[in-house]
């Protein structure tokens, strides 16, 4: 399940127990039956703009309601149960691990690019840093006016205000986190 589904199946049960609302009377006040309330809820399902609209109308809620992050001290991502953001079957995955939404602040992902591929990235905006720590691999970055090559022994930073090339030139997958910090 992605994070945005998961803060809609999250809010959507807390949102209805707060109001002290049975299913049945979700179904009711919102028009969307009871079993795609119980799918969405259980992160099962994907509704359409049209189903959340019908859901935040009858619920009397705004839409940010559904979608956003609950603030939370802790939170623990496990990627293997994830499903990728970004995904070339053969070349890369991606994965969002903590969306800027989250505190418009970081932003984290893991990419992993299987051997002899290549990811391009545009630029993330002005005043953004990424920083790269290589997890498994060697990764080459390549940016407009040079080339780096990051081991498991080193971390790399660079301003990505310009679009710029994760290339795995070896044979065998690279995986690496990059955090995105606004500045």
């Amino acid at each position: 399940m992605d994070y945005l589904s998961h803060n809609i199946a999250v809010n959507l049960n807390r949102i209805r127990k707060a109001k002290g609302m049975s299913l049945d009377v979700v179904a009711e006040q919102t028009g969307v039956s009871k079993s795609i309330l119980a799918q969405i809820e259980r992160g099962d399902s994907n509704p359409t703009i049209g189903t959340l609209g019908k859901i935040t109308s009858g619920l009397r809620i705004e839409f940010d309601d559904l979608i956003k992050s609950q603030p939370r001290d802790t939170f623990l991502v496990k990627v293997e149960n994830t499903v990728p953001t970004k995904e070339m079957p053969g070349q890369y995955k991606v994965w969002t691990c903590f969306p800027i939404e989250d505190n418009n602040l970081v932003e984290i992902y893991r990419i992993d690019i299987e051997p002899s591929q290549s990811y391009v990235s545009g630029s993330h905006g002005e005043k953004t840093r990424e920083y790269i720590s290589v997890r498994e691999g060697e990764l080459l970055i390549e940016l407009k006016d040079a080339a780096y090559r990051v081991t498991t022994e080193d971390v790399f930073r660079f301003e990505s205000d310009r679009e710029h090339r994760y290339v795995n030139d070896t044979d065998r997958r690279v995986s690496f986190m990059t955090f995105f910090v606004a500045y």
